[in-house]
């Protein structure tokens, strides 16, 4: 199937888009010294990259944040996603949503048309998280500020690319801000500087586990007849590993990084096991639906995850950990202290999703460095490890596969048509790459 093109008069407005793209790339060079805005009073201009469910969210949050930001740019892959999303827009903020013909782009490079406008000053990138280290550095290259999905990549390579444009934005004077909105929530806030500041002693073990169900009925399961190999599998992307990471990676990432918030550190080995019992129909793609993973933090610390996506299952979203003083729970609602310190705190219920883009844009404005590059590719990377190890049944060092690891996932070529899906993972005879 050919790339799908926006109806005549947005071909045309592309056209006149390309005759400016000069001017524009020009712009871009004076981002390698920061935009100075005033505090508090110049607009953000946000585009949209990925106008999918997380995409509409993320940009409703982003709006609502804070004053003086606006929505002029939209792209993605999928024309009636992107309209779908702008109708919302213009409904929701009839004020903020100044997007036009012009600056709406679909397409594979249609994230390119985006970081290339000099009217954006801020990126949303929420196309699924294979895509989010090439969109990730055109954007910091481009000299855009970056509010970017967890989890940040799926494969190795993937880290190494992030990593890579974080430490270009820090160059730039530029904002990255990932989607972890636990590392916002009041009570995990507050719990892990107690932890931090001695409550419960030296962490010596813990436990991460997050059991939930099947994701059975999410997304169009029905392949429509003229979809290509390539766009059903980009309509299904949480089910294929290439473009999601496997549960593991896409979801309980928050979960893996609120654990490596609380040890201040990343894993130093893992090994792993899992499968799937329940989602093995077709539709289901290649991903696991149940893993275990043993991993092995500075100075011994074991911290062991499970996590489930299978229906019927009992339903469970907590983290605890074993110190030398007591212990710490922590879940959605509160953090529990146990042990010579005994305090409890709770949620105040102000959404983190909204603080995450205030605190974004709070620092553009005032020019603060904030910059959750590096940390969420380290969180990412070890929800890959977790992942890399079950679907091998091999142990694995974290320095392995940061440094060593050649696993990319990408596809042989970024267009609409044949693309055989990959087979599922056996431990024990699956490679590690």
């Amino acid at each position: 199937m050919e790339n799908k093109a926006r109806p005549k008069k947005r071909e045309l407005s592309r056209r006149r888009f390309i005759k400016t793209s000069g001017a524009a790339g020009a712009a871009a060079l004076l981002w390698s010294t920061g935009r100075v805005f005033a505090v508090g009073s110049d607009k953000i201009r946000v585009g949209l990259i990925g106008c999918g469910g997380r995409g509409t969210h993320d940009t409703t949050k982003c709006l609502s944040s804070t004053e003086n930001v606006e929505l002029v740019a939209m792209g993605d892959l999928f024309e009636e996603r992107l309209d779908r999303s702008l109708r919302r827009f213009k409904e929701k903020f009839p004020e903020k949503a100044k997007v036009t013909e012009d600056t709406c782009f679909v397409g594979w490079d249609a994230y390119k048309k985006v970081v290339a406008l000099d009217d954006v000053d801020l990126v949303i990138l929420t196309e699924p998280p294979h895509f989010r280290p090439g969109h990730l550095k055109a954007a910091i290259e481009a000299g855009k500020h970056v509010f970017m999905e967890k989890p940040v990549a799926v494969d190795p390579v993937g880290v190494r690319s992030v990593i890579a444009s974080s430490e270009l934005a820090d160059k730039k004077n530029l904002t990255i801000v990932a989607g972890t909105q636990m590392r916002r929530i009041s009570h995990l806030v507050e719990g892990i500087k107690s932890i931090h500041d001695g409550s419960i002693g030296e962490i010596v073990s813990g436990q991460c586990v997050r059991l939930g169900g099947g994701m059975l009925g999410w997304g169009q399961k029905e392949r429509q007849s003229g979809w290509s190999d390539m766009e059903w599998q980009l309509r299904r992307w949480l089910f294929l590993t290439w473009l999601s990471g496997d549960f593991i990676v896409e979801m309980h990432v928050h979960n893996l990084d609120v654990m490596n918030w609380a040890l201040d550190a990343h894993p130093v080995q893992c090994v792993g096991m899992g499968g799937r019992q329940v989602r093995t129909a077709p539709e289901y793609g290649n991903v696991y639906d149940h893993f275990a993973v043993e991993y092995e933090y500075p100075q011994g610390v074991r911290i062991e995850y499970m996590g489930t996506q299978i229906d019927g299952f009992s339903s469970r979203n907590d983290q605890r950990l074993v110190g030398t003083k007591g212990q710490a729970y922590t879940d959605f609602g509160r953090v529990v202290i146990k042990g010579r310190n005994e305090v409890e705190y709770a949620w105040d219920q102000f959404d983190p999703c909204l603080r995450q883009h205030a605190d974004q844009i709070a620092a553009i404005r005032q020019g603060k460095r904030l910059n959750e590059g590096r940390r969420i590719a380290e969180s990412t990377m070890t929800s890959i490890i977790g992942r890399m190890s079950a679907y091998t049944g091999r142990a694995l060092k974290w320095d392995r596969a940061m440094n060593a690891s050649k696993l990319d996932l990408s596809p042989p070529k970024y267009e609409f048509g044949d693309l055989p899906m990959r087979s599922v993972a056996i431990p024990g005879k699956t490679q590690l790459i």
